[in-house]
């Protein structure tokens, strides 16, 4: 066997295991997205060549920063336009291997970059973009595909969310403590954004797109890791327990199951466990926010034995806190279907009418289809039926019109 297929093993299993916290680092010491990216494949490059010869070092990671760090210095000495700069570049970035600092505390690199990823100075598509290229790794061309737009839109996306990175010499930093509570928020905002594209796709032909939403579920354990305050943790229970539920979510034909009707032996036991104590532990810090209230209302659902046992006396009362926490008319529309379900359709359709008279929720499919159910429910089907075909109308993911279909045609029938 050839000595180097070994080491080019080790090489690969160093780049899935470390590559994210190699280009962090190297983010942070030659202030430049691009350069960075391109030092660390020089880095990994020049592992294949000299680790069969000199053996793996002792510090891979430390290695490869070392590596690209110098390859990048090397490669602005060989550009002219760079010739005033290099030697600077090289003063302060010039150290050996034993003097790049690994901080695995607050001030993790990979902490700094999803903060620079998540500024917000940046627009929200282009933090979304970026955190997903340069945090998760994942390619341009895959999440063009996640978000249904084409590789050179989203290529363009990540460009200029770069540039504004330059232009506005954003800092690559965690935010100091003052500041970190709102800044916090709009990281967790765009973590949040990712799982829910993946948790229920925006258009498209499935309703799911499970590497969408594992990728927020990694980026919150590394959040949690990084930063455990509660409210990050409340955010990964509440992914964890909405994402335990994804295989009984469609038929195997790909058709929606609503969850009064879905098979809780499908259900991962393990996730929702994990999620439950999270959010034990987050409520016991009295610390908590929005996502943690979500994620205790999904609790309730993940625990609940059958659709009948459900507390939904419970979950009012969670939606009711929920609500003067973070107003908002989709939670009150999440609020009145609870209602329904604890004191009857009556209840929960005067709620729904009235949001729908404020006119917030005019074009939002998910308002009309809680409409038509409650109508359903009480054998108004005439009102139903137009209910129907107004949320049919509005709908863009094909398994929900296939399911508002299908309604529709019942309602009609009967």
């Amino acid at each position: 066997m050839d000595a180097a297929d070994p080491i080019r093993s080790t090489v690969e299993a160093v780049y899935r295991a470390e590559s994210r916290r190699v280009l962090a680092t190297l983010i942070r010491l030659l202030h430049d997205f691009d350069l960075a990216e391109e030092a660390l494949h020089d880095a990994f490059a020049a592992a294949l060549q000299r680790w069969p010869r000199e053996g793996v070092p002792a510090n891979p990671r430390a290695w490869l920063v070392s590596a690209g760090r110098f390859k990048a210095i090397d490669h602005l000495r060989r550009r002219a336009r760079f010739a005033a700069a290099a030697p600077e570049l090289a003063l302060r970035h010039g150290a050996g291997v034993d003097d790049v600092a690994f901080d695995d505390g607050v001030a993790d690199d990979r902490l700094r970059l999803i903060f620079t990823c998540c500024h917000p100075a940046l627009p929200l598509d282009g933090q979304v973009a970026l955190t997903l290229r340069e945090v998760c790794g994942i390619s341009t061309e895959e999440v063009a595909r996640a978000f249904l737009v084409r590789p050179p839109t989203m290529a363009q996306r990540i460009v200029r969310a770069k540039a504004g990175i330059r232009e506005a010499r954003i800092p690559y930093a965690v935010p100091e403590r003052p500041d970190l509570p709102e800044r916090l928020a709009g990281v967790l905002h765009v973590v949040y954004l990712v799982f829910n594209e993946g948790y229920a796709a925006s258009a498209g032909d499935a309703l799911t797109r499970a590497d969408l939403a594992e990728e927020a579920i990694r980026l919150a354990r590394l959040l949690v890791e990084l930063l455990p305050e509660p409210e990050v943790q409340g955010l990964l229970a509440l992914m964890l327990l909405h994402d335990a539920r994804r295989p009984a979510r469609t038929s195997w034909t790909g058709e929606l199951v609503l969850l009064e009707d879905q098979d809780r032996r499908l259900w991962d036991r393990e996730r929702i466990g994990e999620g439950a104590a999270l959010v034990e532990s987050a409520l016991r810090s009295r610390r908590f926010g929005p996502y943690t209230l979500q994620a205790a209302i999904a609790a309730l659902h993940a625990q609940a034995p059958d659709a009948a046992s459900t507390d939904w006396s419970e979950i009012v009362g969670l939606y009711d806190v929920l609500l003067r926490a973070e107003p908002s008319p989709v939670v009150a529309l999440n609020r009145a279907v609870a209602v329904a379900m604890r004191d009857g359709a009556d209840a929960g359709l005067a709620l729904v009418d009235a949001l729908l008279a404020a006119g917030r929720l005019t074009d939002y499919h998910l308002a009309h289809a809680a409409r038509a159910d409650l109508l359903r429910r009480l054998g108004r089907l005439q009102e139903a039926c137009a209910a129907y075909e107004r949320a049919l109308e509005l709908a863009k993911l094909e398994p929900e019109r296939r399911f508002l279909a299908r309604r529709l045609k019942e309602a009609g029938e009967r």
